[in-house]
């Protein structure tokens, strides 16, 4: 496996600046595998504690958060020599021990010569329970499910992963059918590494299917773990709704859709636990497509998203002869399958937040709308190679955009006012 993350945390590494690093992600995208993968190529040493049902080792944080103390009772309690940049130190699992996440704030102030990195699968819950985060004292990044371009190198085409930056090239043309046939699989499988994993080695899409099923199991054995009993009905009900608001021509979320005479204030709390917890992706309405975008949110207008395109139709119980063959899958899911492939692209290099637009009467809705430099980039998805692209030509008649993009299954194509990007490239943009 490769994930395309280990470059930034080499960079990291080596920064003059660094700071204690923390790993966000959902459960099951490949942290705990990342920083271990990372720990063994990069340094001589890896001392991995996993805090995770561990209360020995959670206990070395209670007395105070002098970073000499913590790693000399480590380095005696594992055996090992941890030495200043030599040694990558990696604490799993925090939101089962936060006074970790609380002693990075003294390793960022007084140790600084050692290379520490946390990570927690429901880190961005525990948040909210009172503890003191170290803001301005860690470096963050997000780990995502596997885009396009892993999941190629994954199933061993490093060619076709290396013309997805370079798309344009018309040698690519002659790929274009390799490309739409894995595409479709990745529709499929989704990116989370172990469902890529087990396929690139048995290449059986029922095995794959099990362990979608599993990991979907595991998320919601959380939702009962975690939270309140008067908030798991709400969150279980958000969460299994989620295919029914995708499915919709509109996909704006309803609340009277989850529940008869639901409203905002009703599952507020739900939807904000489903993003803590990273299992879900909030693309919210802006009123104009102004700048800077985020002034022009309407919070009371979004739509909700999964984590990974492979859940959410394992969650739909969306067949693999459906996803694969033809284009059925698009005209009957009415292209919700694109439209979550094309925001996970969107998200994964962390460059953009994606939002979308429409007018007061929702007659032409602008897919996604994201914000690059100086200008406001317009995306239309389009599932097939049915071109026709009203709602963008009003957007571009209305706004007048400097780039206006659409992408689909068709072949790259600059017409001027809008670019035809191909669907597995809009991850370039």
């Amino acid at each position: 496996m490769q994930r395309l993350l280990t470059e930034k945390l080499v960079e990291w590494k080596n920064s003059r600046y660094r700071k204690p690093l923390i790993l966000w992600g959902a459960r099951q995208v490949g942290k705990t595998w990342l920083m271990k993968d990372f720990g063994e190529k990069y340094f001589e040493n890896c001392v991995y504690i996993s805090f995770y049902n561990n209360k020995r080792m959670a206990e070395i944080f209670d007395d105070d958060y002098n970073p000499a103390r913590i790693l000399q009772r480590i380095s005696i309690e594992l055996h090992t020599k941890i030495e200043p940049e030599k040694t990558l130190i990696i604490f799993d699992e925090v939101q089962s021990a936060m006074k970790v996440v609380e002693s990075l704030k003294y390793f960022c102030e007084e140790a600084r010569e050692y290379v520490v990195v946390a990570a927690g699968s429901l880190l961005g819950v525990a948040r909210h329970e009172g503890i003191s985060f170290p803001v301005g004292k860690v470096d963050e990044m997000r780990l995502h499910p596997m885009n396009f371009k892993e999941f190629l190198l994954a199933m061993d085409e490093p060619e076709l992963a290396g013309f997805i930056d370079n798309w344009k090239n018309p040698e690519v043309s002659s790929f274009y059918a390799k490309y739409s046939d894995l595409l479709r699989l990745y529709f499929y499988l989704g990116g989370m590494p172990e469902v890529v994993k087990r396929y690139a080695e048995n290449r059986d899409l029922a095995e794959a299917r099990e362990v979608q099923l599993s990991i979907i199991s595991q998320y919601e054995g959380d939702f009962g773990k975690h939270i309140q009993s008067s908030q798991l009905p709400r969150i279980n009900m958000t969460w299994n709704a989620i295919p029914l608001q995708l499915a919709k021509e509109n996909r704006k979320f309803f609340f009277g859709q989850v529940k008869e005479g639901g409203r905002m204030k009703d599952f507020e709390m739900a939807i904000q636990w489903l993003l803590d917890a990273g299992l879900i992706h909030k693309v919210h309405k802006i009123t104009k497509p102004g700048m800077p975008l985020k002034s022009y949110i309407d919070f009371a207008a979004f739509k909700i998203y999964l984590v990974d395109i492979g859940l959410i139709g394992a969650l739909s119980e969306l067949d693999s002869a459906s996803v694969l063959a033809g284009n059925a899958v698009f005209t009957e899911f009415k292209g919700a399958l694109a439209e979550q492939y094309v925001l996970q692209e969107l998200i994964a290099g962390e460059k953009y937040t994606p939002y979308y637009y429409s007018g007061e009467k929702s007659t032409y809705e602008t897919d996604f709308v994201i914000q690059c430099g100086s200008d406001v980039i317009p995306i239309e998805v389009k599932a097939e190679e049915n071109l026709k692209s009203k709602s963008l030509r009003f957007y571009c008649d209305k706004f007048n955009p400097a780039f206006a993009v659409r992408t689909s299954m068709a072949k790259a194509d600059d017409q001027g006012w809008m670019v035809n990007i191909p669907l597995w490239a809009i991850g370039s943009v």
